[in-house]
């Protein structure tokens, strides 16, 4: 793996806080783990399963050459595997992830998120896939579990900047259809768009039997809108700027904030869909951590 890259994304002082504990799903986890009990997950063990198309990241020892000499396209034997979870990360990468007031935006954030839940989850022998999105699906990769596959995710954050507009009900429903197997869905965003198109997305996930942990990264100064001068707002996703005297419109703007928290955690309870706020100036090792272990204990009561 990329030396530098591993230590962009994957921060030592996360790794060791997190490493002790398991990313566990509560719904959907078939067997124990990983050696304790079969699973029939597709993987690359001993009984042949299917093809798949080939996508940057996977071994070239599982090319199907044969296939290849027949039709001049990659194809990835796929077989039968012993493993308990199948995770997809979905990140979002429209414009509005590109927001930061002081320290790092909020892409940058979701980015080492994804990037230390994607080595925990393969560091378990589980398999992890990606879906960064903004209208749509804008890339995807299946899961996956072996070390190239993890340089292919890094690598994809690394040159994926946010751009664009966001669509976030067309891209859960296009992604749940693409999700076969019962997987943790794992959504990394901002989730700035109509609060009920959302939960209709959310909801996809649910109806086919998907576990959903929701992400929701927030500004610190989004939350608590600090600003004391008459202020030029930079309009973001097609929004055009706006001159504004910040005391006169914040107290509503706190409270159109604090609404669309309290609709997003509701509507995740509603689907019984983890949910966690994660302010980007919150060390996540600490964040993190206390997530996994709260999750942990709920498994365990």
């Amino acid at each position: 793996m990329d030396s530098e890259l591993f230590r962009k994304y994957l921060d030592p002082a996360v790794l060791n806080k997190i490493s002790r504990l398991d990313l566990l799903a509560q719904q959907i986890v078939e067997g124990f783990v990983t050696g304790m009990h079969k699973s029939p997950h597709h993987g690359f063990s001993i009984e042949f399963a299917q093809h798949r198309e080939y996508v940057p990241g996977d071994d070239l020892r599982h090319v199907d050459w044969k296939v290849f000499g027949r039709s001049d396209r990659y194809y990835i034997k796929q077989y039968e595997e012993e493993t308990n979870l199948v995770a997809c990360i979905a990140v979002d990468c429209s414009e509005s992830m590109r927001y930061q007031a002081d320290g790092i935006s909020k892409y940058q954030y979701g980015c080492v998120l994804a990037a230390c839940l994607a080595h925990l989850i393969t560091h378990q022998q589980d398999a992890v896939g990606l879906a960064m999105f903004d209208q749509g699906v804008a890339h995807y990769m299946p899961p996956a579990s072996n070390v190239s596959h993890m340089a292919a995710i890094l690598g994809e954050f690394d040159k994926r900047a946010p751009r664009g507009k966001t669509d976030i009900a067309a891209t859960f429903h296009d992604l749940a259809e693409r999700l076969r197997k019962k997987s943790m869905v794992i959504v990394i965003s901002d989730f700035f768009d109509d609060e009920a198109r959302v939960y209709e997305g959310l909801k996809h996930f649910r109806h086919r039997h998907h576990e959903v942990v929701a992400f929701h990264l927030m500004d610190r100064y989004e939350l608590s809108f600090p600003f004391a001068k008459v202020t030029k707002f930079i309009g973001m996703e097609e929004y055009p700027d706006q001159l504004l005297e910040p005391r006169a419109i914040r107290d509503a703007y706190l409270a159109e904030v604090g609404e669309f928290l309290k609709t997003m955690r509701k509507n995740c309870l509603k689907i019984k869909a983890d949910y966690t706020l994660l302010p980007t100036d919150e060390p996540l090792d600490v964040a993190l951590s206390a997530y996994l272990a709260t999750r942990h204990s709920a498994r365990r009561a």
